[in-house]
C-alpha cells in the first residue's frame, strides 16, 4: 500500500477562460472545484492506476467538510485529522491556449496536539505501507523539521519515503535522508540558491542535491521531462511534444506514477519513465485533471530514456 500525507490540503477551484490577456476582458467558460493537495492528487493517480493507497490529511471548518465530501467521490480510503482552523482554498485560472495562473492560500497554523495526531495516524498506517509520500507545503508555525520526524518514523519501520515539498521544509528534511525527493525547477533553484537554465546546469543541480542526503533525486522540468540521480547514475528522461492545456498537477502525477512503478519492483529509470509519461499525459488535459492509465501508457511508449552517466561525470 502507498500512503500519502497532506497536512495542508485545499479545495482547488479551477476557472477555465477563453483567454488570459492584459488590459482586455476574458470570459469564464467553466468553473470546477475538487479536493486538492499534492498527496491527495498522488493518491488519485495511484488509485486510477489500480494501486492501493490511503490518504492522510487535515480537515477544518466548512471548507474541510466540502473537501471530505469531494474526497468521498474519488474512491480511495482516506483519514481526515480534524483541525480547528479553516482548510484553505486554492485558485487556478487557465485559458484554452494553456496559459495558467495558480494562486494558493498559505494555510492556517496547526496546534501542537493536531501535529501529534497527524503523527499518530501516519504511524498507525505504516505497518501496511511500502511507501510513504510526504507531499505539499507546511502551514505557518509548523516546525520546519516536522517532515524530518515523519521520514525518520517511516525509515524505522522499513517504509520508503518520497518527499515533495519546498523551502525550509525541504532543506531540513534532507537531514533525514529520504528515499527520493522530487523538486521542480523553481523548488530546486530555491534549494540551491542559483538559476537552472541550461541542460548542464540541471545535470549539475541533480548531482548537487543528491550529495545533500537523499538516496535519489528527481528534478521535474515540465515539458522538458525530468533528470534523475540514483546509485546507478544520472538519467535524462524526455517526453514527446504535446499540446499542453494545464500543467498544474503534472508534477504530482509524476511522483505518483514513479512510486506506483517502484512498488512493482521496476528499475529507477523505468519508474521515472512512467512518471514523466503520467505528468505529460495529465498536462494535455484541461483544468486540474489526471490522465488515466490508458492515456499514460500511450505517452509512455513515446518517452525516451537516455543512458545513465556516472554522477561524477555530470558537468564534465
Amino acid at each position: 500500500m502507498i500512503l500519502t500525507l497532506t497536512i495542508n490540503p485545499a479545495i482547488d477551484r479551477t476557472i477555465t477562460a477563453d483567454k488570459l490577456v492584459f488590459e482586455d476582458r476574458g470570459y469564464i467558460l467553466d468553473t470546477t472545484e475538487v479536493a486538492g493537495g499534492r498527496g491527495i492528487n498522488a493518491s488519485q493517480v495511484i488509485h486510477s492506476f489500480g494501486g492501493k493507497t490511503v490518504a492522510v490529511l487535515t480537515s477544518g471548518g466548512a471548507t474541510g467538510h466540502r473537501l471530505e465530501k469531494q474526497l468521498a467521490k474519488l474512491g480511495f480510503p482516506f483519514e481526515a485529522v480534524p483541525v480547528h482552523e479553516e482548510s484553505r482554498t486554492n485558485l487556478t485560472i487557465s485559458d484554452r491556449h494553456g496559459l495558467t495562473i495558480k494562486l494558493n492560500e498559505v494555510g492556517a497554523p496547526l496546534r501542537v496536539e493536531e501535529l501529534a495526531e497527524i503523527r499518530k495516524r501516519v504511524e498507525a498506517k505504516l505497518p501496511k505501507a511500502s511507501w510513504l509520500m510526504i507531499c505539499g507545503s507546511i502551514q505557518p508555525g509548523v516546525p520546519q523539521h516536522f517532515y524530518c520526524e515523519i521520514i525518520e518514523m517511516a525509515k524505522a519501520r522499513g517504509v520508503k519515503t518520497l518527499l515533495d515539498t519546498d523551502g525550509e521544509a525541504l532543506h531540513h528534511a534532507l537531514e533525514s535522508q529520504p528515499t527520493v525527493i522530487t523538486p521542480n525547477q523553481h523548488e530546486a533553484e530555491r534549494l540551491l540558491g542559483r538559476a537552472l537554465i541550461t541542460r548542464n546546469q540541471c545535470l549539475e543541480a541533480v548531482d548537487a542535491m543528491h550529495a545533500m542526503g537523499p538516496e535519489s533525486v528527481i528534478l521535474s522540468l515540465g515539458s522538458r521531462g525530468a533528470v534523475g540521480a540514483c546509485a546507478e547514475g544520472v538519467f535524462e528522461v524526455l517526453p514527446p511534444r504535446v499540446d499542453v492545456l494545464c500543467p498544474i498537477g503534472s508534477g504530482d502525477a509524476l511522483g505518483a506514477a514513479f512510486v506506483w512503478s517502484m512498488e512493482k519492483k521496476k528499475s529507477f529509470a523505468e519508474a521515472l519513465r512512467w512518471g514523466v509519461a503520467a505528468g505529460t499525459a495529465s498536462a494535455k488535459l484541461p483544468g486540474l485533471n489526471f490522465a488515466p492509465f490508458d492515456q499514460t501508457r500511450a505517452i509512455y511508449k513515446q518517452v525516451e530514456v537516455r543512458p545513465p552517466r556516472p554522477a561524477a561525470a555530470v558537468g564534465g
